[in-house]
């Protein structure tokens, strides 16, 4: 046997350990024998391979109980890369975030999605290598890839499913596109789902229930339960853009061929159109936010309209799932206290008192980073699991041979 004896323990032990020590927090062998109730030597030999893995490394030693201070190891979050991609109606947004989800760099240009899947897609690639290449970092550091994109998407296998504002993307392999350039697991979802992961990762870790709701050119929510995210049979939970609302807007066709659907009255280009009809001088949504930030009274109130038709939908969705916080994002989330006044209004109103009694409902802070962070913390989960450390720790240890 050669010199590397640590390849005669199992990776997966090894593995084991890593899972302690994502956390950050920095242990001495001695700290992670008690943890794992494992012998010191078993510990060293599993932590000499995620060392020559460069997943854990050195951090200094801690106080001295009498001889050589030990030394401390911590997860070594600069060893390696993912990318995270953000793929809008009118943008593409690409991240590089390290082991620890910080965000090293990113990087969002004007990108149309009904450009298609491959045009699409060499672009994200691109600003991707020339990202890395900024941040003086090669293809090679990269071990895995998200994306979030606006439809509904088999998670199984990263391919949209007939999604509206998409066309030519359906069943389309975006794992497969992105794997010839980054030949690692790349992993695709809702975009709002996306942003629920980065809501609940960055600001409501220790939340178990968290509803996101996301209002923009569409309206859609991603649920936390229990700390996991939940998707539906097929990948449709939490669509409640497509849910009629009662007593308004009964004869206004929705984009999905229904009539009197949440994102038909109370989204982006809805309030647009409401206004423009009142005769204001508005164009888009974007618009809308400025009209309100000027304090444009019809904006202010058609805008507070919207809130409450939301929270109609919201009230019964409070009632069902119960959660403890309730985060509104997208691009209208700009208007700020206006659009929560009215969704508050109905969800209060209408929810089961006991559904309400802690319940808060908030802005996203994150200001479009949702997406981002989510799709990376997606990401993180798979290739940070107990089987990719295990195949990350044979490669290495395969190209130390």
């Amino acid at each position: 046997m050669d010199s590397f004896a640590p390849q005669a323990i199992p990776a997966t032990a090894a593995s084991e350990v890593f899972q302690l020590m994502r956390d950050g927090q920095a242990r001495t062998k001695a700290e992670i024998a008690e943890l794992t109730s494992s012998a010191r030597s078993t510990v060293s030999a599993r932590l000499d391979l995620l060392l020559s893995a460069g997943l854990l490394v050195p951090v200094g030693e801690a106080a001295s109980t009498g001889g050589r201070p030990p030394v401390r190891f911590a997860l070594n979050a600069a060893s390696y890369v993912v990318l995270a991609v953000d793929l809008g109606a009118s943008h593409a947004a690409v991240a590089v975030v390290d082991l620890g989800g910080e965000v090293l760099g990113e990087v969002s240009v004007a990108s149309d999605i009904t450009e298609g899947p491959q045009i699409v897609l060499d672009r994200v690639a691109d600003l991707a290598r020339r990202l890395l290449a900024d941040l003086d970092l090669t293809p090679d550091a990269v071990v895995g890839i998200g994306v979030g994109v606006p439809g509904p998407v088999e998670h199984s296998t990263g391919r949209p499913a007939n999604p509206p504002i998409m066309p030519g993307w359906h069943d389309f392999d975006i794992p497969g596109t992105l794997g010839r350039t980054f030949p690692v697991p790349v992993r695709v979802d809702n975009d709002v789902n996306v942003m629920a992961l980065g809501e609940h990762t960055t600001r409501w870790p220790e939340t178990g229930d968290l509803l996101y709701v996301k209002v923009a050119t569409g309206i859609g929510s991603g649920i936390i339960s229990n700390r996991l995210l939940v998707r539906g049979a097929l990948g449709t939970a939490g669509d409640l853009g497509h849910v009629q609302v009662s007593g308004q807007g009964d004869d206004v066709a929705c984009r999905c061929g229904n009539l009197g659907c949440l994102e038909a009255v109370a989204a982006g280009p809805a309030i647009a159109k409401r206004l423009i009809a009142e005769g204001l001088s508005i164009e888009s949504p974007q618009d809308v936010v400025r009209a309100v930030e000027r304090g444009e009274v019809e904006a202010v109130r058609a805008v507070r309209d919207a809130g409450r038709a939301i929270g109609s939908v919201l009230a019964t969705c409070v009632s069902l799932l119960n959660p403890s916080v309730v985060v509104v994002g997208g691009s209208m989330s700009a208007t700020g206290e206006y659009l929560l006044a009215g969704i508050r209004e109905v969800v209060y109103q209408r929810s089961l008192p006991l559904a309400t009694h802690q319940l808060r409902i908030v802005s996203s802070p994150l200001h479009g980073r949702e997406a981002l962070v989510g799709a990376a913390a997606m990401v993180l989960d798979e290739v940070l699991s107990p089987r990719s450390v295990d195949a990350l720790i044979e490669r290495r240890s395969r190209a130390s041979a």
